[in-house]
């Protein structure tokens, strides 16, 4: 399951043209910097095509998303430290599902529906309280 909710209007999405970086800040604060190609896009079949979620999980990130990334709820709700200008607007979809998520900020987004058009490179925090207590293994 992933992609686009049946259910909501469709997300006004501009893929990269060109190569870019994603740095991924885990609850431990790590950095995971990822070089994005955009002839690979999409990387699996969580959120939107070129979502950070498909990005994350395409590089072996976790990322909760316990919609599968259709935009159902707000468990994969990202805080994009830079480079937010260079993702799509969020949907009102997007927006009410945001509502939900713990820890809201101005720079809040669901990594399922966020996705980056290449211009900038991006910093996106993990937040800590995303985490599931518990999980199955991979």
């Amino acid at each position: 399951m992933g992609g686009q909710n049946p259910y909501i209007e469709d997300a006004d999405i501009r893929l990269p043209a060109r190569r870019f970086k994603v740095t991924f800040l885990d609850e431990q604060k790590q950095e995971h910097v990822i070089e994005v190609n955009p002839a690979k896009v999409p990387f699996g079949d969580h959120g939107l095509p070129g979502s950070l979620l498909d990005i994350a999980l395409g590089h072996g990130i976790e990322l909760d998303h316990a919609c599968g990334g259709v935009c159902a709820c707000s468990t994969c709700h990202v805080i994009v430290r830079e480079g937010l200008d260079a993702c799509g607007e969020a949907t009102e979809a997007e927006e009410d599902r945001l509502d939900e998520a713990y820890g809201l900020t101005a720079k809040s987004r669901l990594a399922c529906q966020c996705v980056p058009n290449g211009e900038k490179d991006l910093v996106v925090e993990i937040p800590s309280w995303n985490r599931n207590l518990a999980r199955e293994g991979h």
